[in-house]
């Protein structure tokens, strides 16, 4: 209601003017509330925009305080994306094809006929200025961990739709809460008659406004009041300065009280009840998200880095065989070597180019993949920082410790084997009852599908609600004053009903009764199959770490042993004390143990996120970064 008359107050052409007579002015009045009706359809353009923005304050308060009362703080929220996100900036710059116009966003479409607002839907906000990123004409844009993750948060559609969701689920709060508050209507109309059935032409105008106020209680009652006026004017007396021919007014009230079927706040306010429950809903279902596509664009991210670095082995692999190849020939050529050691050789080269371009496109796949995650054309020139897989590198190189089997008897052939240990653990790596009790207590969509338990017993309470019978209590008092424009409350008719609907035919709540129990049980078991399910996650996460823990440290050794066994081979192979075939596989096993390291490296990174993301206790900033969880102690 306050941004209707905003923006008629914004509008100069219904601004009613002052200094005419009373009978103009009312006149005036109802003219007025008539091209309101015209105003809300094309007016001036203010309207539409006014009551948007009125959405936007609203829904940004809802959520708003529902943060704080389920994170304890507020977090910066809106749906409005920038007009230069990132990927309209890359398609523009990089000058990448486009479907059409709307492949730069809303704000490059064409208006179409009759559209409401003039400026929207162009964005007031900057991405270049929250990415922080730069584009240089002829340069692929170079992208490290923290920027991807920043750039996924604004750019990618998924992420958008999750926040528009939460939006929407607060305004249907909104919406819930205006039925419980005071509804306000008017009506106004303005007739004009001719009426020459006497043979004397007569014209009349009459005019009648009304005016409604009503308000449903959160127990069921329902109160309403309205006023009529109407004024009817002789053109002919009016023009020669007589006054009003006729006017009058009438006034009624009334109340509604359920008394059985739909009293009580338990009842009446459910669909309110039920729009609190969905926000919380959405609001922990956009947290859960904001975990998982964080770890995904990590994961993703340290993908594309180790499918790099598998390049760059198989690269120098390929090297290594085009040189033996090349000294094969040389030693045939002497007769130091025979034609069948020669195309043995070959044929090595020819399967490491075959892996060495199999990689290169892997690698792109990869980092196409990766670029659509994060809402990025997958034709943009981009590439990924190495800096955070040669830190994690740094990291893990504490891990790797020598491994060494435990024997009985040095005399012995029995041996007994030593199983994987904590030694080295890494700070996430607790024990399983510990891990559970962090997932139990901070899993998001465990308190979801536990509150959804509390709903299907709501509607236990609510289907048997409507087996009662109805019983309603109904008032109602009106007045009504044919001579004046003024209301006489002491002269009036009141009236009381009570209304019952006996339970003679409930065939369809009796049905709807037990499909609720029915909806019970089936809410209580998403609640067990969650619990199942983040029981599995959790132990597989913990396994996966100790798992990747230990492969490095054994992926680490084997380099170490590839390295010196490749050295060796080659110079007892140069030294003519060994063969050809001995020389290949110590360059394979190199090759294999590297690509191995790397993948080890990477595996534990992302069951360490794994983890975090599974026991619920990783945090999502506002600029989508990670907040990772520190052990007591750390």
């Amino acid at each position: 209601m306050r941004d209707f008359f905003s923006a008629v107050r914004a509008c100069p052409i219904l601004r009613i003017p002052t200094g005419i007579g009373r009978r103009i002015r009312i006149r005036a009045l109802l003219v007025a509330l008539l091209s309101m009706t015209l105003f809300s359809v094309s007016g001036c353009g203010t309207m539409a925009s006014i009551y948007r923005k009125s959405a936007d304050r609203t829904a940004g308060k809802i959520i708003e305080k529902k943060q704080v009362e389920l994170f304890g703080s507020k977090q910066d929220f809106t749906i409005e994306r920038p007009g230069d996100i990132l990927r309209k900036r890359l398609l523009v710059a990089q000058e990448l094809p486009q479907a059409g116009k709307a492949s730069l966003g809303a704000d490059n479409l064409d208006k179409i006929s009759f559209w409401p607002e003039k400026a929207y839907p162009i964005s007031e906000r900057s991405g270049s200025e929250e990415d922080g990123i730069t584009l240089e004409a002829g340069q692929p844009l170079v992208l490290s961990l923290v920027q991807a993750l920043q750039i996924g948060a604004l750019n990618s559609a998924d992420y958008q739709t999750m926040k528009e969701k939460v939006f929407q689920a607060a305004l249907d709060v909104n919406l819930q809460r205006n039925e419980f508050g005071f509804t306000v209507d008017g009506q106004a109309s303005h007739e004009v008659s001719t009426n020459n059935t006497t043979g004397e032409t007569v014209k009349n105008e009459s005019s009648s406004g009304s005016l409604s106020l009503s308000k449903t209680l959160k127990n069921g009652a329902t109160i309403a009041a309205s006023v009529v006026t109407t004024v009817g004017l002789d053109i002919v007396s009016l023009l020669s300065g007589d006054v009003v021919t006729t006017r009058g007014i009438t006034g009624d009230a009334s109340i509604s009280i359920p008394l059985l079927r739909g009293a009580g706040r338990h009842i009446a306010a459910e669909s309110l009840t039920q729009a609190e429950q969905s926000l919380i809903y959405t609001l922990y279902e956009l947290e859960r998200y904001k975990k998982t596509f964080a770890v995904d664009v990590v994961r993703n991210y340290l993908n594309v880095l180790q499918q790099s670095d598998q390049v760059n082995n198989a690269a120098e692999n390929y090297r290594n065989l085009i040189t033996s190849t090349r000294r094969t020939q040389r030693l045939a050529d002497a007769g130091r070597a025979t034609v069948i050691q020669v195309n043995q050789t070959l044929q090595e080269e020819l399967s490491a180019r075959a892996r060495w371009i199999s990689a290169i496109k892997t690698h792109e796949n990869e980092l196409d993949s990766f670029k659509t995650l994060i809402g990025l054309p997958a034709d943009a020139d981009i590439k990924l920082e190495r800096s955070e897989l040669d830190r994690l590198n740094r990291q893990y190189a504490a891990m790797a410790i020598a491994l060494e089997g435990t024997t009985t008897d040095d005399n012995s052939d029995a041996t007994e084997l030593a199983p994987p240990s904590m030694t080295g653990a890494g700070a996430l790596e607790m024990d399983e009852g510990t891990a559970l009790k962090l997932a139990f207590g901070n899993r998001l969509d465990l308190r979801v599908a536990e509150g959804k338990v509390y709903d299907a017993q709501r509607a236990v309470v609510i289907r048997a609600n409507a087996l009662k019978p109805g019983v309603t209590l109904l008032g109602t008092a009106s007045s009504t004053n044919s001579e004046d424009t003024t209301l006489d409350l002491d002269r009036g008719i009141l009236r009381g009903l009570l209304t019952i609907d006996l339970p003679f035919e409930r065939t369809s709540e009796r049905n709807a009764y037990r499909k609720s129990y029915i909806a019970l049980e089936q809410a209580v078991r998403s609640v067990q199959s969650l619990e199942d399910t983040i029981k599995l996650s959790v132990r597989q996460s913990l396994n996966q770490m100790l798992q990747a823990r230990e492969s490095v440290a054994i992926q680490t050794k084997a380099v170490s042993v590839a390295e010196n066994r490749a050295k060796s081979t080659n110079m007892f192979f140069e030294a003519g004390r060994s063969e050809l075939r001995d020389l290949l596989e110590a360059q394979a096993a190199l090759l294999t143990a590297r690509n191995s390291l790397t993948s080890a490296v990477v595996q534990y990174r992302g069951a360490e996120l794994a983890f975090q993301r599974d026991t619920g206790i990783l945090e999502i900033d506002d600029k989508g970064l990670l907040v990772e969880y520190l052990p007591m102690g750390e």
